[in-house]
């Protein structure tokens, strides 16, 4: 390989303005070898971390490549110290030898199973109106901001987006079903119960998405295959009444028409500010809970199959029962003001993507 540059990240995907305690990663060196590369380095925290690695191929304009041939002090549960040492095979990445490549290495915290999670609120239970009936929503964690195309990249090993060359705009072009397997990818990295499991007919397929079958989500009409373990500490889409009591501000809301506020230039990235492209997650104006961008920059998936609010006090309503089309909500950066409100609603099939559709995800609270 001609050259190698480094940077170096403290703190992956967007997370510097939420966690108490950054995760640095220092004193980086690079070592070439015959069809190797060694990278050393010291990783200082509060506990263990996960360690990734990231690529560009562009001189630093982005970091689209995700290495998977690596051994060593990489991965989850990297413990601190000097000295930790990465071993890729850039070959067998099928990287081009003389080209000029950019490294970024990352970490994060380890998240615990039973504390709150870096970078979500909790969301603390409570009821409001939907306009049709009255909800009781139970206490969860929901991510402050959607996913990142880094958070999506560093489990996925794929960034779908349309709109690249910042890892900390929302991912887009996600399907449900990607949604769904982030997840439990997620979940399985970061040592916790998947949520969502997979079975057709009398075949369990279970919660790892390696073992479900070839093509699965490849139809629409497989998104009915799957179910929720409601009590799993893994991460989740939320409901869409988590969502809208979320973006309504939870038992702190002000009544705002948009997530935040009433003025929707101040909160949501939308078509007439937006000029034409999604924007970092995070640099409009949070809503009562600081949750970003339920209004506006993409639209977000949520768990339910599509059907009309049942009439009725409702307890944790997870849905219709059956349906063509999953629930998005918030409006994204070419939607007009009409479609940014917290009240409205809308739909997609399972299998479709868009360059404004993206996700976040929530947790149980146990404690």
């Amino acid at each position: 390989m001609k050259q190698i540059l480094i940077s170096i990240s403290a703190l992956i995907i967007c997370r510097i303005l939420f966690a108490a305690t950054v995760p640095t990663v220092s004193n980086v060196t690079v070592t070439p070898g015959t069809g190797q590369i060694t990278i050393s380095y010291d990783l200082s925290a509060d506990g263990n971390c996960q360690v990734i690695m990231l690529v560009s191929n562009n001189g630093g304009a982005s970091y689209t490549f995700f290495p998977t041939h690596t051994t060593g002090d990489i991965g989850n549960a990297v413990t601190t110290g000097t000295g930790k040492q990465i071993t890729w095979y850039p070959a067998q990445d099928g990287m081009v030898t003389g080209s000029n490549y950019k490294l970024k290495l990352i970490a994060r915290d380890n998240p615990s199973p039973t504390l709150q999670p870096v970078g979500f609120i909790k969301v603390e239970g409570g009821t409001f109106n939907n306009g049709t009936s009255n909800v009781t929503i139970s206490t969860f964690y929901l991510d402050r901001t959607e996913i990142t195309q880094g958070e999506y990249l560093a489990v996925m090993g794929t960034n779908p987006s349309y709109f690249t060359g910042d890892l900390s705009r929302p991912v887009e072009q996600t399907t449900w079903f990607n949604a769904i397997e982030y997840c439990n990818r997620r979940s399985m990295q970061e040592n916790l119960t998947p949520c969502y499991s997979y079975k057709v007919g009398e075949i369990e397929y279970g919660t790892n998405p390696n073992a479900w079958p070839s093509g699965w989500s490849g139809t629409a009409s497989n998104h009915t295959n799957f179910s929720c373990n409601w009590t799993a500490n893994g991460y989740r889409l939320p409901t869409e009444m988590e969502w809208m009591f979320a973006a309504r501000g939870g038992n702190s809301s002000l009544g705002y028409t948009y997530s935040g506020s009433n003025d929707i230039d101040g909160v949501a990235w939308y078509t007439t500010n937006s000029d034409g492209t999604t924007h970092p997650v995070a640099t409009k104006s949070a809503n009562e809970l600081q949750l970003f961008d339920m209004s506006g920059n993409v639209w977000e998936w949520c768990w339910d199959i599509y059907g009309a609010y049942p009439t009725g006090d409702q307890n944790n309503p997870h849905g219709a029962e059956s349906g063509t089309y999953r629930d998005l909500r918030g409006g994204g950066w070419d939607s007009f003001a009409s479609s940014c409100p917290v009240s409205n609603r809308d739909t997609f099939s399972a299998t479709s993507s868009s360059n404004d559709v993206g996700f976040r995800v929530c947790r149980i609270s146990l404690n």
